[in-house]
């Protein structure tokens, strides 16, 4: 299966996260602007047709490459995003949560994209200890986020909802208020601790975007792209360490959606190859049972 339902929208499984495009720390302009808006076309160019952003990327940074690169989009084009967060004058991650931020936020997104309506837009969830997830659940405020949400799909805002961050408790009290169309947990060959997530959206039609599927770039001596099985795998077909941990991903249920980020042309291209990328049999057993 090539492609995959986003609410509306049918889009490839393999996409683009536009988070790497600013500065360092995801924060400020690109290192190299002609070279984030050169990745941005490429990506288009290669059929990719759904991208990922947000306004704190930057902030606005990554918003406003992408409408400087692709706009008129596309109108097969999925432009997702996400709010619940901001950022502060040092670029520290803060959470942003009531109803009035995330509607500012939204509006926000539209505006730096020069949009009226986007794909979807997923409510980043924060626990008690800020980014770390999944988080913990609060029903008081959750329904109200989620009533802002939907407030944004009914006035045409938004064309879906997703969540981020969140856990199986979330995702079975936001699908009995309403439809979700996206969720956006961490999830690899290591760290499989969404599981239960990912299977409860397969379930109900729910498109799913691993983030860190490569593992997180702060760890040192990366587990996903150091595992002797990745390494090997890469090896004999000639591939990245990356491409295999990749495929392995999109292989792991048919509503897996990539959207790996870069700066880079070339990694780019390497990264929307991962589409033909064949794991053998023992590969994949190996690699089904690096979880730990």
């Amino acid at each position: 299966m090539d492609s995959y339902q986003l609410g509306s929208y049918s889009v490839g499984r393999v996409g683009f996260g536009a988070m790497q495009l600013p500065g360092p720390g995801v924060f400020g302009p690109p290192r190299d602007h002609d070279q984030a808006i050169a990745v941005l076309r490429r990506a288009v160019e290669l059929g990719i047709n759904h991208i990922d952003t947000a306004q704190i990327y930057g902030p606005n940074v990554a918003n406003e490459l992408i409408r400087e690169a692709l706009h008129p989009y596309p109108a097969d084009l999925a432009l997702v995003s996400k709010v619940g967060g901001k950022r502060d004058a040092q670029g520290n991650w803060l959470p942003a949560q009531e109803p009035d931020d995330l509607y500012d936020q939204l509006e926000e997104n539209l505006r730096t994209l020069d949009t009226d309506r986007l794909a979807a837009v997923n409510l980043r969830v924060f626990g008690s200890a800020g980014g770390a997830g999944p988080a913990d659940l609060n029903r008081a405020l959750f329904d109200r986020q989620l009533s802002t949400m939907i407030r944004a799909r009914d006035e045409g805002l938004i064309a879906g909802i997703g969540l981020s961050n969140i856990g199986v408790d979330h995702l079975r009290i936001a699908l009995e208020r309403t439809e979700i169309v996206c969720v956006q947990n961490a999830y690899n060959l290591v760290d499989r601790t969404s599981q239960p997530v990912l299977e409860l959206c397969l379930e109900h039609g729910v498109a799913f975007v691993p983030f860190f599927p490569l593992g997180s770039g702060f760890v040192p001596d990366n587990p996903v792209l150091n595992h002797p099985a990745v390494v090997r795998e890469a090896r004999n077909l000639g591939r990245t360490p990356a491409q295999i941990a990749l495929a392995w991903t999109l292989s792991v249920a048919p509503n897996v959606l990539l959207i790996p980020g870069t700066s880079s042309v070339t990694h780019l291209e390497e990264n929307t190859a991962v589409r033909d990328v064949e794991l053998d049999d023992e590969t994949r057993r190996e690699l089904d049972e690096a979880a730990h």
